[in-house]
């Protein structure tokens, strides 16, 4: 350390020190860290989640510009949650691990995006995700599409069919060709799972083109047939008359109210999936033109 010598009147013996600049400016960046790190765990670590503070407002997510999916959860903020003691809010987030994380984390209360097997697929790929099914609410509107043929029965020898590419959906979109008498499924195997390794007859010899959602809808023209939701072809200016086949959606497939599982049994949460099972959730959803043909009621 470099020091320096202050002369003093009379000779005492010893010599004045001043620390350098540079060690007083250290000093002081070192007790301003000091204090952010304490802020942060007094402030932070303590802070609560929505879903545990009495009347806070509760936000449920879906992927934005969902128009269906938003027309029903501000159906029930503005006209069943005040009668379950809650206040609920709309929003709309960009993409599956936005919306997954934000429901595990508390940064939202839940989401109404997903059924029971796409929920699997998240939490296996995000085993650090915590979340559960908390009620089945709707049923998408889910079918075959074509704008060449009026009837499954009409597709010629060799047509070539899309399917999602996602396995759940696609495993959906094989059940429904098998409902359609298109192809027979090993009877063994779990339909829900399935995958066209899985296919034990394909009379038709059925070609199959894995696409993604919009990708699908916007592909029709040049397909013989897809399989997919009803949302996306509406969405892509599809007629509904271009779905030649849809049955009701079996129960695996039912749109789910997700929530994060560490707040399954606040008080909030309990009251949002009973705002989520009140009746005039399904009345709307039965006779509601915003949802007409894309939720469908249980």
């Amino acid at each position: 350390m470099t020091t320096t010598t202050t002369p003093v009147d009379g000779d005492h013996g010893f010599e004045l020190k001043r620390r350098p600049k540079w060690v007083w400016i250290a000093l002081s960046l070192l007790v301003v860290v000091a204090l952010v790190v304490a802020a942060r765990f007094v402030f932070f670590d303590k802070a609560q989640s929505a879903n545990e503070i009495p009347g806070a407002t509760l936000v449920v997510a879906t992927n934005e510009g969902n128009t269906a999916e938003q027309a029903l959860i501000e159906f029930i903020a503005r006209e069943v949650a005040p009668r379950h003691g809650i206040t609920v809010a709309f929003r709309g987030l960009a993409d599956s691990n936005t919306i997954n994380r934000a429901v595990s984390d508390g940064e939202v209360a839940g989401t109404i995006y997903q059924h029971k097997l796409w929920l699997g697929q998240v939490l296996e790929a995000n085993p650090d995700f915590r979340e559960e099914a908390a009620t089945p609410v709707f049923r998408w509107g889910f079918g075959i599409w074509s704008d060449k043929y009026k009837d499954p029965a009409q597709l010629p020898d060799g047509a070539t069919v899309s399917l999602y590419s996602d396995p759940a959906n696609e495993a959906q979109g094989l059940w429904l060709l098998e409902r359609a008498g298109l192809i027979t499924l090993d009877p063994a195997v779990d339909k829900w799972t399935a995958t066209q390794k899985d296919i034990v007859a394909n009379p038709k010899n059925l070609k199959f083109t894995l696409l993604d959602f919009a990708a699908q809808s916007r592909s029709l023209p040049d397909l013989d047939a897809a399989v997919g939701y009803t949302e996306y072809y509406l969405a892509a200016k599809v007629p509904l008359e271009h779905q030649i086949f849809a049955p009701p959606a079996p129960d695996e497939f039912a749109g789910q109210l997700t929530i994060g599982s560490r707040w399954a049994d606040a008080d909030n949460i309990r009251k949002l999936v009973a705002a989520f099972k009140d009746p005039a959730v399904q009345q709307f959803l039965a006779t509601d033109p915003s949802v007409k043909g894309i939720l469908l009621p249980l």
